[in-house]
């Protein structure tokens, strides 16, 4: 380890990944430095609705050797509680003394090594090790002295933990004409929406009429809001192209979800990446309990939600929306809402603005304009420019976001394999963020720290061409935004056999094998 004190280690965010990167880092002897252009920790958290709830339940969502508090006692904490759990912890292992605040990295920049030379190794970095042994640095030019100069900070190891649902809005492309310009009252990006505060919220809102553009979460709660604000008398429009399945918290009769997919035996019915010959036979064989298991979760939430009722059933499985992380908790009493009149949803397969509001587009018929005041765009972010526009070598960034369709090419979900001495983390995505944050943050300290070497780059590749066919398969029609929740434990499972681990954390076969898997389970090696 006194080695690793001179290794200068620079972590980009502070948000969840950033907080574990570095704590992990720090467990290893590193001292590392962490960037964080905002004023606090806590990421997208930062930046959400105050009326926000946690989606995934506590126990899954929450560090492996930090429980939540006895004071939280619901399984969906909020806004508040959330970003005081990830202060508590930040300050209970003192991460806060290695971040610099409104630190905002303007650009990254790989010196010492050439593109020829770079292309010519058969190892990552060279040796297949975290430092590469051609003495190549990062520099990392970042602005200070609250935007007005910039210094530049050179390190051994970047590791990106930006995340993608922030900075970058995601604004739909209209035709000339037919865009923001033509209409007379407001569009603003659920962005800008978040940095309002509660008086400039019900100044925007009281009164007038608001349309929200989107159906994720995002979407659902300012829907909530603007509704709660402003009741039947302006009823708020969700504009929305597709149905998506917005989950409850839980199964009839109290059964939990995490009992139907966070365990070894729901995974022995996907066919996996590397699986091998028996283990796909096996996926095969059961497939007809997989698809008697997702038709009767379809069916609960139909039923839960009147989802008939309100033309909101999806086209596409509940197989595929838990493969994509486009599942979403519906804020408690949404339907209600919708019941009562002050939510109106209104689908649209296509939208453009006119003066008087909103013009759908792509329907049976020709509709007149949707009379509005204020246009929210819930429309997300577009993660792969934030993370391409960090480098310096416009080459680096398209090796890093990979495919046209923006599925990052990363080995294990951290490594880009042509790029040395850099990982990111926080980028791809599983309902159990969190804690598959923590597992690759203990998986690059071990790295980090020399315990194991990569593969071959070719083999990177391979194995995350792999995954990116098993995205394709389960994901679908939203491929770009697949994800490995439907086999993280699986996914662990290699992680596991590279640190050194043994995989299996359960007692008994029983347990292995229909116990929910998830933090408290990987607290010890």
């Amino acid at each position: 380890m006194a080695d690793n004190q001179h290794k200068r280690i620079a972590i980009i965010g502070a948000g969840i990944s950033g907080l574990l990167a570095c704590k992990y880092a720090l467990s290893k002897g590193f001292h590392p430095t962490v960037f964080e252009a905002q004023p606090g920790i806590g990421g997208l958290w930062n930046k959400t609705l105050s009326t926000t709830k946690l989606q995934t339940p506590k126990p899954v969502y929450q560090f492996s050797d930090f429980p939540w508090p006895d004071s939280v006692t619901t399984d969906f904490p909020d806004h508040d509680q959330v970003l005081d759990y990830l202060r508590s912890y930040a300050d209970h292992f003192h991460l806060t003394d290695h971040i610099k605040f409104n630190a905002r990295v303007l650009r990254i920049e790989y010196r010492g090594v050439g593109d020829d030379e770079m292309e010519a190794w058969h190892l990552w970095g060279g040796n297949g090790e975290a430092f590469s042994g051609r003495g190549g640095k990062w520099e990392i030019e970042f602005s200070s002295n609250n935007g007005s100069e910039s210094e530049v900070f050179e390190a051994d190891f970047v590791v990106l933990c930006m995340g993608k649902y922030s900075d970058v809005p995601n604004i739909p492309k209209f035709a000339p004409g037919k865009g923001p310009e033509a209409f007379q009252g407001r569009v603003i990006h659920s962005m800008e929406y978040s940095d309002l505060k509660t008086g400039e919220i019900e100044e925007l809102v009281k009164g007038k009429r608001v349309a929200v553009v989107g159906l994720q979460k995002h979407a659902l709660d300012i829907a909530m809001e603007c509704s709660e604000i402003n009741g039947k008398e302006s009823p708020c429009r969700v504009i929305y192209r597709t149905e998506h399945w917005n989950v409850p918290d839980y199964m009839p009769w109290g059964f939990p979800l995490a009992k139907l997919y966070l365990n070894r035996f729901a995974e022995l019915l996907i066919h996996k990446p590397g699986e091998g010959l028996l283990l796909s036979l096996l996926a095969t064989i059961l497939s007809p309990i997989r698809w008697a298991i997702y038709k009767f979760v379809e069916s609960d939430i139909k039923h839960r939600h009147r989802l008939a009722k309100h033309g909101m059933v999806p086209k596409h499985s509940f197989l595929t929306a838990i493969s994509t992380c486009l599942l979403s908790t519906v804020p408690e009493k949404f339907y209600d809402r919708v019941e009562e009149g002050s939510i109106v949803l209104k689908k649209a397969p296509n939208f453009s603005f006119c003066k008087e509001g909103i013009k759908v587009e792509g329907g049976d018929k020709e509709e007149p304009p949707l009379d509005v005041d204020v246009v929210i765009l819930a429309t997300g972010f577009i993660g792969e420019k934030k993370l391409q526009n960090i480098f310096g070598s416009k080459r680096f960034g398209e090796i890093v976001v990979g495919s046209p369709d923006g599925v990052v090419p990363l080995y294990r979900g951290c490594v880009p394999p042509r790029i040395p001495q850099l990982a990111v983390l926080g980028y791809s995505e599983s309902i159990t963020n969190l804690f598959t944050s923590e597992m690759r943050s203990r998986w690059l300290a071990e790295l980090l720290d020399g315990k194991f070497k990569l593969p071959a780059i070719k083999e990177m590749e391979s194995e995350a061409a792999e995954w990116d066919a098993f995205f394709k398969e389960y994901g679908r029609q939203f491929y770009k935004r697949a994800s490995i929740s439907i086999v993280h434990i699986w996914y662990n499972d290699q992680l596991c056999k590279d640190m050194g681990w043994n995989p299996r954390r359960k007692n008994g076969l029983w347990a292995e094998l229909f116990e929910p898997y998830g933090p408290a389970d990987y607290v010890f090696p």
